[in-house]
């Protein structure tokens, strides 16, 4: 079938004819350019749909953000039910006495996508745009490893940025003293304890933390925790990768304007299928963050497996950070952090 808007709107016909779920649920707007989001579907956040010249259909939520494109017709007809069933399942959680609005909100669309076309709904298990398995779920604690620190960080405590980075054979030790740590402290093993209880220094805890980084290995990543790193310091791409790093992931909290940042890089390039920077506030549950089918997919997948798994986790940056432990296997290590044993240390220029 030749991928024309008229075409688009009778495939729809006859699938909304086939399902009751679909008896008020009209055809995503549909236009030849993005230019034209706000003259047909208003604020952003809807669904739009852009058909070119060569018959591929390409999904907006906002003037700027191209979630998916496709040329299959059962994919578009597929984004247009998941929009319809997620507006659907927020009406009917928001109005069941005794539930909250996130409440089975997850499991409800997709019992209704399969209600619809049983493929749909394991499409949406999935989280991802092929249809492909739905991932194990993870059977443990979704705040054991990394999700623990979620609620605190959005307000910058204990640090504005968390940094992970991953390699063979790399150092914490080595990547903290690129970032500008004091080498004496980092030979000495120093803890964050340490920097607290030194004398005579007349500052306070917080502008301790504010001069110091913590640092340390977790699973198969070294991690730092920083407000900010001196000036003049610069722990680019290049000289991370003489230490051995092949991936980073970096995640920053700007708790006054409420920004909240997701960047990964691999092998000196950034991953973001030319989305530019990634704020978590774009998450919004049950509704896939990324490009669908894109470079960071396999984080959508992720993430739906953590709200198929976890519907009583209601912030959704603990499902996010739960996310990224079980696809990236990012973790910090909840005891020494909050003890204080944290290898840690002051940058340099705090010192001399």
């Amino acid at each position: 079938m030749q991928m024309t808007e008229h075409a688009l709107r009778q495939a729809w016909s006859r699938t909304a004819a086939g399902s009751d779920l679909l008896d008020d649920a009209m055809f995503p707007p549909t236009g030849t350019s993005r230019d034209q989001y706000t003259q047909r579907v208003g604020d952003p956040g809807g669904l739009f749909l852009v058909l070119d010249e060569e018959g591929t259909v390409r999904g907006y939520r906002s003037p700027y953000q191209e979630i998916f494109a496709t040329g299959d017709l059962d994919q578009v007809l597929y984004f247009g039910a998941e929009d319809a069933v997620r507006h659907l399942a927020e009406h009917i959680v928001a109005h069941t006495p005794g539930h909250g609005p996130v409440t089975n909100l997850i499991t409800g669309q997709a019992q209704m996508l399969d209600r619809i076309n049983p493929a749909w709904g394991s499409r949406f298990r999935s989280g991802g745009m092929d249809g492909a398995q739905t991932a194990q779920p993870c059977g443990r604690d979704p705040l054991e490893r990394l999700a623990w620190i979620a609620g605190t960080w959005r307000e910058q405590d204990p640090y504005t940025n968390l940094a992970f980075f991953r390699g063979e054979d790399i150092s914490a030790e080595q990547i903290a003293l690129l970032h500008g740590a004091n080498p004496e402290q980092v030979a000495a093993g120093a803890r964050l304890s340490d920097l607290r209880s030194m004398d005579g220094t007349g500052r306070d805890s917080w502008d301790i933390a504010w001069e110091s980084c913590c640092f340390g290995q977790a699973g198969d990543w070294a991690f730092m925790m920083y407000h900010e790193t001196p000036p003049g310091i610069r722990a680019d791409s290049a000289a991370l990768s003489r230490l051995g790093v092949t991936e980073t992931v970096r995640l920053s909290a700007t708790a006054a304007k409420a920004i909240y940042t997701f960047d990964y890089t691999r092998d000196g390039r950034r991953i973001d299928d030319d989305w530019g920077v990634l704020e978590l506030i774009w998450y919004e549950r049950g509704r896939a963050p990324y490009y669908r089918g894109g470079q960071l997919d396999f984080l959508n997948r992720a993430i739906r497996r953590a709200e198929l798994d976890h519907p009583e986790l209601t912030d959704k940056f603990e499902l996010y950070f739960h996310a990224l432990e079980t696809a990236l296997g990012l973790q910090l290590p909840r005891q020494a952090i909050q003890e204080e044993t944290v290898q840690a240390a002051q940058w340099v220029r705090n010192n001399g």
